[in-house]
């Protein structure tokens, strides 16, 4: 498995694919099927404060297959902190390790990069996702937090942990 970093304008097909393959997700969040904004948005969008040219965007490859993405910002919700702010895996690599090959990396880069807490949202409706989370040893940090993706407003939790 390969893990490296996606390009805005090089994979954008390939990232546009990934989000139709995981369609069941993307409905999941945001309410709607995916689509080029959605890819528009993960090589954008930052949470408050930071600098979309110093996020992690990263593919996992297995055998030249796009099987897993992340976006990871650094400095929010403080200075040393970072926020994966999206990872996904593709239905086929679901539950087979691929979700914590990736995290690892997030993290690993993120103690380089001097943070010291790593944060996340996930969904009241993505139970399967925040189970995954927990046995990564992150913890609750901030309760329902409503949040519109798309046009669906839910609840979502801020989980952490240190690094």
């Amino acid at each position: 498995m390969q893990i490296r970093s996606l390009d805005p304008i090089a994979d954008r097909a390939l990232v546009d694919a990934f989000f139709v393959a995981i369609a069941d997700y993307i409905e999941l969040e945001r309410g709607e099927p995916p689509s080029p904004k959605v890819t528009e948005e993960f090589f954008t969008d930052t949470p408050p404060g930071c600098d979309p040219a110093a996020s992690l965007r990263l593919g996992l490859f297995d055998a030249g297959q796009l099987i897993a993405v992340t976006e990871t910002a650094f400095g929010y919700p403080e200075a040393d902190c970072a926020y994966i702010g999206f990872l996904a895996v593709s239905a086929a690599a679901r539950g087979k390790g691929a979700g914590s090959l990736l995290l690892r990396h997030v993290e690993t880069t993120a103690r380089a990069r001097n943070a010291r807490h790593i944060y996340l949202g996930v969904l009241d409706a993505n139970p399967r996702g925040r189970a995954f989370w927990e046995r990564e040893g992150f913890t609750l940090a901030l309760a329902n937090r409503p949040i519109t993706l798309g046009p669906k407003t839910q609840i979502a939790h801020r989980l952490g942990k240190p690094l």
